[in-house]
This record gives structure tokens, sequence and C-alpha cells, in this order.
């Protein structure tokens, strides 16, 4: 690893791939254990990450150790949470790319002939793009497939650190055509074999980012 990459990696970065070496784990291994993007794993041992409660948590659960172990930081008792109720916290983008990084369910709102409609969907965080598939034949692809412009929502609630946060991002859809594409995206999102009937009845779905925006609200 080359030394630029070492001087922009985060303490936490250092000890989760100092970790993952001693365990003999590839990156992709790792973030299969944690239920996160490889993407996601390699940001957050190269950069200056902040990671949520939540999604450290898992990776430390994926390395068989803690949270305190690879925040150097000692947990704090239940009940210590100190924040402002009710203040909304404005997010910058970084963060914003950082949160739906993370995660791998979100919600596209879709105008269909039955009307204004939000329709979970699975999805990865793929060159800056948001990725994901939708029904052949279901009632939001010609819609996607026409759509000016749409909006795609992550949030979560972190019961244990207290706190709640919402990304919202709004660009154009566009499916993707490209065989070539369409299996490489198969691959690098963790497609499965076994998958092949049930990747024919579904669409592959780009959503180039025009504006993110994020807000984080602490919980009462």
């Amino acid at each position: 690893m080359g030394d630029e990459t070492r001087n922009h990696r985060s303490d936490i970065g250092r000890r989760v791939a100092l970790r993952r070496e001693q365990l003999g784990l590839s990156r992709e291994d790792v973030a299969d254990r944690a239920g996160v993007a490889p993407q996601y794993l390699r940001y957050l041992e190269e950069r200056p990450a902040s990671p949520s409660q939540a999604s450290l948590t898992r990776v430390a659960r994926a390395l068989d150790t803690t949270v305190s172990e690879l925040s150097g930081v000692e947990p704090q008792p239940a009940g210590q949470h100190a924040a402002p109720h009710g203040r909304l916290i404005e997010l910058d983008t970084d963060e914003c790319y950082q949160l739906v990084a993370e995660h791998n369910v979100g919600r596209i709102a879709l105008d269909t002939a039955s009307g204004p409609a939000i329709v979970p969907v699975t999805y990865s965080l793929v060159d800056g793009a948001i990725v994901f598939r939708v029904k052949a034949n279901g009632s939001g692809v010609s819609c996607v497939r026409e759509a000016a412009e749409t909006a795609f929502e992550v949030d979560h609630l972190d019961e244990l650190r207290g706190v709640g946060w919402s990304v919202l991002v709004v660009g154009r859809p566009r499916q993707i055509t490209d065989p070539a594409e369409v299996a490489a995206l198969a691959g690098r999102t963790g497609a499965r074999a076994g998958e092949e009937e049930r990747d024919a009845s579904e669409l592959w779905v780009r959503l180039h980012p025009e504006r993110v925006t994020g807000r984080r609200v602490p919980l009462d």
C-alpha cells in the first residue's frame, strides 16, 4: 500500500486493515460477513472515515473483535449521549456519500399509474452512482425509464447513539443495457451463482446524483 494511502488512513482504518490481515481475510470476505459493500470497507481502511456505530459494530463482529478495539475508545455507558433534541443538523456531501455507502437498502420515488409510490430497493454505490434493480414487468419500470428526475432516499435510526439521519439523492435514472456492464455490475454488487433466472426478470438502473442532501437529528 503506497505512502499516499497510508497518510490518508485514520486510526480506525489502520486497525481494521491490521486485524483483517491478522485473520488472513480479504476485503470481500469481511464485507460479506459484515453485510457492507466492499468499496465501503476499502474507503474505511484507506480514508479518514467516521463510520456510524452500527456499521462499525458489524465490521467488528466480522473481524471477531470489538468496537472499542477498533476505535481505541472505551464505550460510553448507556444513557450518556448528550445532544440537543429535535435540532436538525445539515450533513455535508462527503458524509452523505459515506452513509449511503454503509447501507444497501433504500427507497426510490416513482410516479405510477396508481399515483405516487415509494418502492424499497437494494442498491450499491458504484463509482459515485446509485445502482439498483427493478422488476422487468413491474409498474414502476416505465417511470424509471422515462423519468426526467427521481428521488432516492436512505435513512437509519441509530438507537445506540440516540440519533437518526436521512440522505436524499436526486438525479436522472437510466437503464443499463450493455451486457458486459450488466455482468460486471452483477459481480461487483455481489450477485451469486444461481440468480440467472432472477436476473433475466429484472433490469439494472443507474441513478446519477445531481443533488445530494442529508440531515441528522437527535432522538428523544
